[in-house]
């Protein structure tokens, strides 16, 4: 079953012109390549993105192939580290909230989803699940995102 980046209900972001630090949302029409994550916990309780090290290059637009292969329902949020950190102090106050902002996604187990995504800027940013606890079990990743 595919769910795309879409929820009932929102939190504000101040994404309205569709900027942010990291880029903005792509297009289908200007994928250059997929990357597959795949989202899921160890036996032993870390929890985990596969691969949790991507690079591309500023101007690269990548469409995330998201893959929950564990038990707990987990989400891959996009951004650099001020505001993931943000976003998950958000998340540890109100754990059910909803997103509908297209850098990410939640999935529940045996479900896949996309985001599609031009890295506008160079920089080291990084993805996440922010689930409260789920960052501290290791669910985190970097991109670097090369200039040309």
């Amino acid at each position: 079953m595919t769910a795309l980046a879409a929820a009932a209900g929102t939190h504000s972001g101040g994404h309205d012109d569709g900027m942010m630090a990291v880029g903005k949302p792509g297009k289908a029409a200007q994928v250059g390549r997929t990357i597959e994550v795949i989202m899921k916990e160890t036996d032993d309780g870390e929890m985990l993105f596969e691969p949790n090290e991507i690079k591309v290059e500023k101007g690269e637009t990548i469409r995330f192939t998201l893959i929950n292969k564990g038990e707990l329902e987990h989400e891959f949020v996009l951004d650099n580290h001020e505001n993931v950190m943000t976003h998950k102090a958000a998340m540890s106050k109100m754990p059910e909230m909803e997103h509908d902002d297209p850098n990410s996604v939640r999935l529940d187990s045996g479900m896949d989803g996309e985001v599609i995504w031009t890295f506008s800027n160079a920089g080291p940013f990084e993805f996440a699940c922010l689930i409260p606890g789920h960052y501290e079990s290791g669910m985190k990743g970097d991109i670097t995102v090369a200039g040309h």
